[in-house]
Parts: C-alpha cells; sequence; structure tokens
C-alpha cells in the first residue's frame, strides 16, 4: 500500500521559509525536489506542449539544453519559451563536431580560472580536435589536437565528470590490404584524459595480436572492457595497464620527441603519441558471456548486469554478483539505462494488442519512474508518459503526448524535473523535437495546449 497521507505543499513551503531545513545543506535541495514532486504529480498539474521543432540534423538534450546543428546551435529549453543561448559561426564538414559531453564543475576542488566554475561542453571535431566550449556562450575555452595517424570519433565517460575516454573509429587499413587480406593488427585507440584542466593520461592502442579476434573495446570507472563477436566480455584493471606499458609520460604543451620527430604535445601537426603500447596480455580481472556484449558494472556490493548469450533470451537481464556470479533475484528488473525498479514485474505487464511499453527510466531526483506506453490504432500510434512511485510501483500522473508516435521511428524522451521531451528520428534523416512544460494554473486556456514553430520558431532556424 501506498503512503496514507498526501504532502501539503504550503506547509513544506512554509516550514522552509521559517529555516526548519536549515541545519543540513543537502536538506533543503531534497524538500525542494519534494515541492516539486508534489506538484508534478497533483491531478490539477498539466504538462502542455509548448513547442516543436524539426531539424535536417541530430537534435541532442542535455540538463535544460537543446542542441542542433551538430551542437553548433543551443536553445536553453528552461524558460517559459525557447530561448537561443548561442549560435556558434559556420564551419566546414571536416569541423563540425562529432560528438559532445557536457561538463559541470565538480564541487570542493578548487579551480585555476573563474569560467571554470561554470558548465562546459567538451566537444570531439571531425577533424581530430578536443574542445572545451562555454556551455553559455559557444566560445572556444581549450583546444587539443589529437592525433593524424587514427580518425577520433566518440566521446564517453570514463569516471563521470573527472576522466574522459576519446575513441577511435575502427581501422579497416588501405583498400588494397584489404584486397589482398591482409589485416590491420590495431583495432582501434582510447585517448584518456582528466578534465579541467585537460591532462592527458594517455593514449592506448587496442591491438588484435595481444587480446586476439576483438570486435570492440571500451572504457569505464577505470576498467578496461573488450568485446567479442561470440559475446565474450573480458575486464581488465586500465591503472594496471598504464603502470606497465606506458613507453613515455606525456604532458600536453610540452616539447616532445618521437620517432625521430620534434613537436609540442596536443598542437597541430604533432598531436599526441600512441604512448601505450601493450606487448602482452595484461591480468585478466574478470570475464563473462553475454548477447550482443550486453554488460553493465556497478552497485555496492558490485554486481553486473548481462542479458544471457542466447537469442531466445534477448530482453531478459540478469544480475550476478561480481565475487562469485550468483545470480541476485532479489532485484527483479532494471530499466535501459541500467538502474534497478525496485517494483513488482506484474505492475508494468503490457498488452501487445493494446498497449507497449516502449521506453523505462527512473528519475533520479524526483524518485519517479517513468514509462512510455503506445497505442497503435491502424497506421497511427498514440503514445502517453506515465509517472510510477519507485517505492510503491502506483501509477502517481498520465500525460499524453499530442503527437503521433510511430513504433518504426527511433524515440528518445526526457523526463526532466518540470520537463518532458520527445525528440524523433524520422526517415530520410528529418529529426523533430517536441517540449512540454509543466503548468500549474488549470484555468488556462486550453488554445494554448499547443503553440508549434509557427511563433516561436519564427526566430529560430536550423
Amino acid at each position: 500500500m501506498g503512503p496514507s497521507q498526501k504532502p501539503n505543499v504550503c506547509r513544506r513551503l512554509s516550514r522552509r521559509a521559517l529555516g526548519f531545513f536549515s541545519r543540513d545543506a543537502g536538506v533543503v535541495q531534497r524538500t525542494n525536489l519534494g515541492i516539486l514532486r508534489a506538484l508534478v504529480c497533483q491531478e490539477s498539474t498539466k504538462f502542455k506542449n509548448v513547442w516543436t521543432t524539426h531539424s535536417k540534423s541530430p537534435i541532442a538534450y542535455e540538463r535544460g539544453r537543446i542542441y542542433f546543428d551538430n551542437y553548433r546551435c543551443c536553445v536553453s529549453s528552461v524558460a517559459s519559451e525557447p530561448r537561443k543561448l548561442y549560435e556558434m559561426p559556420k564551419c566546414s564538414k571536416s569541423e563540425k563536431i562529432e560528438d559532445a559531453l557536457l561538463w559541470e564543475c565538480p564541487v570542493g576542488e578548487m579551480l585555476p580560472n573563474t569560467s571554470d566554475y561554470k558548465s562546459s561542453l567538451i566537444a570531439l571535431t571531425a577533424h581530430n580536435w578536443l574542445l572545451r566550449i562555454s556551455a553559455t556562450t559557444g566560445k572556444v575555452l581549450e583546444k587539443i589536437y589529437l592525433a593524424s595517424y587514427c580518425k577520433f570519433r566518440y566521446l564517453s565517460w570514463d569516471t563521470p565528470q573527472e576522466v574522459i575516454a576519446v575513441k577511435s573509429a575502427q581501422s579497416k587499413g588501405s583498400a588494397l590490404a584489404q584486397q589482398a587480406g591482409i589485416q590491420q593488427p590495431v583495432l582501434l585507440y582510447l585517448a584518456v584524459f582528466h578534465v579541467l584542466p585537460f591532462s592527458l593520461i594517455g593514449i592506448l592502442e587496442i591491438n588484435k595480436k595481444i587480446f586476439g579476434s576483438v570486435t570492440d573495446a571500451t572504457l569505464s570507472h577505470g576498467i578496461l572492457i573488450v568485446m567479442y563477436s561470440s559475446g565474450l566480455v573480458r575486464l581488465y584493471s586500465f591503472q594496471a595497464i598504464t603502470e606497465q606499458f606506458m613507453q613515455q609520460k606525456l604532458d600536453l604543451g610540452c616539447a616532445c620527441r618521437w620517432g625521430g620527430t620534434t613537436g609540442t604535445v596536443g598542437e597541430a601537426p604533432f598531436g599526441i603519441p600512441c604512448n601505450i603500447k601493450i606487448t602482452d596480455t595484461p591480468p585478466l580481472l574478470f570475464e563473462v558471456s553475454s548477447l550482443e556484449n550486453a554488460f553493465q558494472i556497478g552497485g555496492h556490493p558490485w554486481h553486473y548486469i548481462i542479458t544471457p548469450n542466447k537469442k531466445k533470451q534477448k530482453g531478459v537481464f540478469h544480475i550476478c554478483a561480481l565475487k562469485d556470479n550468483s545470480l541476485n533475484e532479489n532485484l527483479p528488473t532494471v530499466t535501459a539505462s541500467g538502474r534497478v525498479v525496485k517494483k513488482s514485474f506484474n505492475l508494468l505487464d503490457d498488452d501487445p494488442e493494446q498497449e507497449t511499453f516502449k521506453i523505462v527510466d527512473y528519475e533520479d531526483e524526483l524518485d519517479l519512474l517513468s514509462v512510455v506506453a503506445v497505442t497503435q490504432i491502424d497506421a497511427e500510434g498514440k503514445a502517453h508518459l506515465d509517472f510510477h512511485c519507485n517505492e510503491y510501483g502506483t501509477l502517481l500522473k498520465s500525460i499524453p503526448l499530442v503527437e503521433s508516435w510511430d513504433v518504426t521511428y527511433s524515440h528518445e524522451v526526457y523526463f526532466d524535473r518540470d520537463l518532458v521531451l520527445h525528440i524523433e528520428q524520422k526517415p530520410s534523416r528529418v529529426f523533430s523535437c517536441y517540449v512540454y512544460q509543466m503548468v500549474c494554473d488549470p484555468g488556462e486556456e486550453e488554445e494554448t495546449t499547443n503553440r508549434s514553430c509557427k511563433k516561436d520558431c519564427n526566430n529560430l532556424k536550423f
């Protein structure tokens, strides 16, 4: 059973104003989020489609910011109407941003510059430059040239907000080598940096002569994860690898002599040499077999999540203890993002002939489980976003999405405090973005429900 008494928002606001929550810095934030949760879930609160726009390039969302034109244009979704924060100068195809991460300053660290305390976008360009860009103005604050011996394409956090990994595209060798059946031994490169200020840890090569017929590799929480076509996943300590196989310590901005060439590390055309070359198989930490290499690790004590390596098991997740590989029966299901859902299976059983669940996620600040459910009526689908109590699984709120939902398209839905955002990719690379905002005034006119590009997009062209 759920809680017997609903929280009184006015009473909580009064207690906050009188200083009842001032003894602990975290209490005020938790109280504010509790008030927001109550407002989100109350019956009179509506979520209205306040803005819709379309683009020929991918649309990305991160913490109240919507990015268009390969991150060149940034629009704030926090205001009552979308507001353009900045638009970077037009650039050539070779200079476009391939991937980006939002960096927000760490707590408790002294940073060298005042601007470092503001959010930054860490961006990777098509011509191998790593940039730090002001998240509010679009100004380039730092830039590093990576290398010319490979094509870097992907950014990810090794340690969130602290260490990034820049991964190259997989090397296929020259056309002549492929015709001759000559295999390229180096599959890919991983460049690893501490952020703000940028400092180099090293660039590592993943070599098939060492790891065998590896198909992919990534870095997460100090662990090198290597994947194979059979579904096998192997884990190695990245710290142990750097200590054993680093050929030379390199510092950004310092002179370096490498392979008969002298240059400055991180500046063009010299870039950053590959200074971590594994010459022998490193000590294995752990290995497991999983369908499509699906593997996540975390928790306390350590657990890992896999899908059993059988096609009929697709969509099934097993949560196992890392120390002895035992299956944990007390953790029934997991969201697509890897978060544990504390509820029973039968509370979210769908009916394929009536409703199908497409996206399940967890809003950690408000402690709400969000579920996108789609009903297919002939050729058109209609969707709604439901909020469930994460503790009891009960349905608290349902938000209808006004746009039609084609299940054959790619969809992303974000629920971020008082905002719901739906990004859809249609055929021929047409991207659509639908923004919903929370409205607490039940007397507001219904015709404001769906303000579209006719008004709001006049000054926003993408």
